[in-house]
């Protein structure tokens, strides 16, 4: 291994790599251990699976691990491509300064011993900077962040990709771009949502229990409110579905607010034989294997969504102020239904998270169930 040092050609010409690149790394065949860092959500985490694919083809004798926060790691399990997980209790903050300090000199200890060939730093965060400068590994890479534009995030990286057409392009494309130092011949572009035959099991049962055959999955819920759309309206289309003789399984996450979402829109439904609430019961890969079974998804800008997406389970999405270009349903049969059609909507980085407006109630009834139907048609006339 080399020790780490910071090029200043490679900080100030961010868009070029030639001559950046360690000679240890242009053979690929020698590359032993890779560290990518993903500080943030599900959805996000599920999105750099074609990232990680790409390295595991490109680089066939290294290990690759990963670095998340600790509650979004299980939405890869099973995933093929990671030889390990490493994840930062967040929770660690909430149990005093030497219970933190403890866990993150843990943390440290454990990382260091791998000795990393390269660091893929996909974070914005300070502390997914400082892992890229102090692990010392041969090469690491991050990205040029508008709101880093400084001397020490530089530092921390040996070399910045720029973000220049970002907004324009979906989030799977640009996890990839950051890899562009690298001149790797193979990209993978597919999205893999994993899940094991435990899980497989489990969805099995449910599906037996249920008598679920042939089922719609609605996930109405999203870690933001202001991404989702009124239980009154949800009411109205679970309604049309089970008149129209569909069985809708409905599921959410676990905490108290989504669960209860869940119970007000099945108190709603008329046909309650026809209704199965399953919020706050599914792990995320249970969930998985019961999206990959159903004939359609319906749902808002959310985790679930992609991982819909992943299966290739068709979709019908309702979106707000999220970037459109960004964060579309990738590569699978959608629909898809924009409040901005509707009404004036704030950009997405001016949002408010904690706003309690549903700016997707703009979106009318009647044009989800239009957009459902259609949908239903086309997948009953290619049975």
């Amino acid at each position: 291994m080399t020790t780490f040092s910071v090029a200043s050609s490679c900080e100030m010409q961010s868009g070029s790599p030639d001559g950046c690149l360690p000679e240890g790394l242009r053979h690929r065949e020698q590359v032993q251990h890779i560290l990518v860092i993903k500080l943030r959500h599900y959805g996000d985490v599920l999105l750099t699976t074609p990232l990680l694919s790409t390295l595991q083809i490109n680089y066939p004798n290294a290990l690759i691990e990963l670095l998340v926060y600790g509650d979004t790691q299980s939405i890869l399990n099973g995933y093929p491509h990671i030889d390990k997980t490493y994840s930062v209790d967040r929770s660690l903050k909430n149990k005093g300064g030497r219970a933190q300090f403890l866990g993150e000199k843990a943390l440290w200890k454990t990382l260091r011993r791998s000795h990393y060939d390269l660091v893929i730093n996909l974070s914005e965060q300070w502390r997914a900077a400082l892992y890229a400068r102090f692990l010392k590994p041969t090469f690491s890479i991050g990205f040029n962040y508008p709101n880093r534009n400084n001397h020490l995030w530089r530092a921390c990286h040996s070399f910045l990709v720029n973000m220049g057409g970002h907004q324009q392009q979906h989030t799977v494309l640009n996890n990839l771009s950051i890899l562009s130092p690298l001149r790797l011949p193979d990209k993978v572009t597919k999205v893999t949502q994993s899940y094991q035959q435990s899980d497989r099991d489990k969805a099995r049962q449910l599906i037996d229990y249920y008598r679920l055959n042939d089922y719609v999955l609605v996930q109405p819920t999203a870690r933001w409110a202001f991404k989702t759309w009124s239980a009154s309206r949800f009411i109205q289309v679970i309604n049309h579905l089970t008149a129209a003789g569909e069985t809708v399984v409905l599921s959410a996450g676990k905490s108290q607010s989504e669960i209860n979402i869940l119970r007000e829109i099945e108190a709603g439904c008329l046909m309650r034989q026809r209704v199965v609430n399953l919020a706050g019961s599914l792990e995320l890969s249970t969930l998985a294997a019961l999206i990959d079974q159903a004939k359609l998804f319906i749902g808002v800008d959310s985790a679930p969504m992609h991982m819909a997406a992943a299966l290739k389970t068709p979709c019908v999405v309702l979106f707000g102020p999220s970037n459109l270009a960004q964060w579309s349903p990738w590569q699978v049969a959608h629909t898809m239904l924009w409040a901005g059609n509707y009404r004036v909507l704030p950009q997405p980085n001016e949002v408010d998270t904690d706003t309690d407006e549903r700016y997707l109630d703009a979106i009318p009834v009647t044009d989800v169930i239009n957009a459902i139907d259609n949908r239903l048609k086309l997948l009953s006339s290619a049975a």
